[in-house]
């Protein structure tokens, strides 16, 4: 049997640097990039404390722009489940890999030229092709002939809605509405307007994942149940008509 051991190379790491060879990291490039941070350090006001200061401010902005980012609820139209002053995180990579929003997922998005000048948050109620009507015989909301208890987040007290409508949600759009019904300005006020009160996909920004602050509200929000037992929407042939364009009135968030 062959026992011979086959030849490997030593570490170079454990030989002697031959006479003259700088060490690792002090020949030409180390000594180059050496130099660029001294340089650096010593342009900026405060040296290496304000250099680490900008690296950790350029990370947070492109972790802002492409990742994460902090909302502040400005209004009451999502209460119980966000309250006005909470700081909650948007996941701006939720729907960047070919994901989309789904029934249930709370979103933030731009409602520029749709509800106004601002960024909203509200639920997402019915996707691209779905039949949405309310209410039934018990004032549920339905999505694609299936009735939807909202009990677990809808604010005390509130219907789902005051307003009847039946609506199809065309492709690439979404139907929203705030848990807080009663003080909502959503889909509802805008199905008489151009557009019937649909936001793009194209213009969420995200979905709302976490509470952040204050600590005492800290908390994941998840997809309630009910929506996820929506069945598919099926095809349909054109838009239902809106039976009233009106909705209960009040802050907006």
């Amino acid at each position: 049997m062959d026992t011979e051991a086959q030849p490997t190379e030593r570490d170079r790491s454990s030989r002697p640097d031959p006479p003259g060879h700088p060490p690792d990291g002090e020949g030409p490039e180390g000594r180059s990039r050496f130099a660029l941070a001294a340089r650096i350090t010593d342009w900026l006001p405060g040296g290496r404390i304000s250099l680490t200061l900008l690296i950790c401010l350029v990370l947070l902005l492109l972790l802002n722009t492409f990742v994460a980012q902090p909302f502040q609820i400005p209004s009451g139209s999502m209460e119980n489940g966000l309250r006005i002053g909470d700081r909650v995180l948007v996941n701006k990579l939720a729907y960047r890999f070919g994901a989309a929003p789904r029934r249930g997922d709370v979103v933030v998005f731009d409602g520029t030229g749709y509800f106004g000048d601002a960024d909203y948050v509200k639920r997402v109620v019915g996707v691209g092709g779905d039949h949405v009507v309310c209410c039934d015989q018990e004032g549920r909301i339905r999505v694609n002939g299936r009735s939807v208890d909202e009990s677990t987040f809808l604010y005390p007290g509130d219907s789902p809605s005051t307003v009847p409508f039946d609506v199809l949600v065309p492709d690439g759009t979404l139907f929203v509405l705030g848990d807080h019904r009663s003080d909502s300005r959503d889909s509802r006020d805008h199905l008489g307007s151009p557009g019937g009160g649909m936001i793009p996909v194209h213009e969420v920004l995200g979905r709302v994942d976490w509470i952040v602050w204050p600590t005492a509200h800290l908390t994941r929000l998840h997809r309630p149940d009910a929506y996820a037992r929506v069945p598919a929407a099926a095809s349909s042939g054109g838009p239902a008509p809106a039976t009233s364009p009106g909705a209960a009135g009040g802050a907006h968030g």
